[in-house]
């Protein structure tokens, strides 16, 4: 059995199965609540809370509360033991960093990864799905290559990927995308969430689009 095929704990599934991983990152997390609920309402259900945003802990026990359970909260930068725990203690459902090296956790860990070597080592880590990042600069062309040798491998691009980007990804290979600015936008920072709406609309309609 590949790794692929393996099954998925049930948090990498719901999120496999939404395509879309929303990145939250602002100077504080005053604005997330709100942002949560317009990026749910569209169908954006795996929300991601960087724990570079100051608050990041309380907004992700207060998003816990506020979301039904089908949503998927997760706490991002984690790049300590300590981080890991502080947000598992504060309700977090998956952890993902930009690099590898944190050991095995009480939830679904996402490490980064950027060349085949650390693809494939972050894998043999036990991770569900390997964060490639940053993505953007490297393009679809790149996972497909990748996908060559290491078909197996669960990928989930993060990093400058625009909306019109996310059906490319999906059809090279990725199980997931990441996303943060091109889908947020200053939306958790006062700007509009009627446009905000549009692009989470955007972003659900080409994972459709994609898998169909």
């Amino acid at each position: 059995m590949t790794v692929e095929n393996a099954p998925l704990d049930p948090v990498s599934a719901a999120i496999v199965d939404c395509g879309l991983v929303a990145v939250l990152r602002a100077p504080t997390t005053d604005g997330f609540a709100a942002v949560a609920d317009v990026l749910i309402a569209a169908g954006v259900t795996a929300l991601e809370v960087t724990l570079t945003s100051r608050g990041a802990l309380d907004s992700i026990a207060g998003l816990r509360r506020q979301l039904p359970d089908t949503v998927m909260i997760g706490a991002g930068t984690v790049l300590t033991e300590d981080d890991a725990k502080a947000a598992v203690d504060a309700g977090a459902a998956f952890l993902v960093a930009p690099v590898s090296g944190l050991g095995p956790q009480s939830v679904p860990l996402y490490p980064g990864a950027f060349t085949p070597t650390e693809v494939y080592t972050a894998q043999q880590s036990g991770a569900p799905i390997v964060k490639l990042f940053p993505a953007g600069g490297l393009g679809p062309g790149y996972l497909k290559d990748l996908r060559g040798p290491l078909p197996g491998v669960r990928i989930m691009p993060t990093g400058g990927i625009g909306l019109d980007d996310i059906a490319k990804w999906l059809a090279a290979g990725a199980v997931a995308v990441g996303l943060g600015g091109p889908l947020i936008g200053d939306a958790a920072t006062g700007g509009s969430l009627t446009a905000l709406a549009a692009r989470a609309r955007h972003a659900v309609d080409a994972v459709t689009y994609a898998r169909s």
